[in-house]
C-alpha cells in the first residue's frame, strides 16, 4: 500500500513539474550574471570572515598549541 501511495504522489509531482516548467517553455539553464555576482560577493565575504577568524589571537594560539602537541607526541 505504501509503495502505491508514494508512486501516485511522485506521479502527481512529476505531472505538475512537466506542466509548469517543460511545456510552458520556461527552463532554467544556469545562473544569470547577477546571480554570479551575488555568489562571488558572498564567497568573498565568507572568505574574509574565515580569514579574520583563523588569524585571530585565540585561534592562532590554539592551532600552534595543537601542532606543537602533535609534533611532541610520544609513539
Amino acid at each position: 500500500m505504501g509503495k502505491n501511495v508514494m508512486g501516485r504522489a511522485l506521479s502527481a509531482v512529476r505531472r505538475v513539474w512537466v506542466d509548469r516548467f517543460v511545456r510552458s517553455g520556461r527552463q532554467d539553464r544556469g545562473m544569470t550574471t547577477s546571480e554570479y555576482a551575488v555568489g562571488t560577493i558572498a564567497a568573498c565575504a565568507f572568505a574574509a570572515v574565515l580569514y579574520k577568524v583563523v588569524t585571530s589571537g585565540p585561534v592562532l594560539s590554539a592551532m600552534q598549541s595543537l601542532i606543537k602537541d602533535a609534533l611532541d607526541a610520544k609513539f
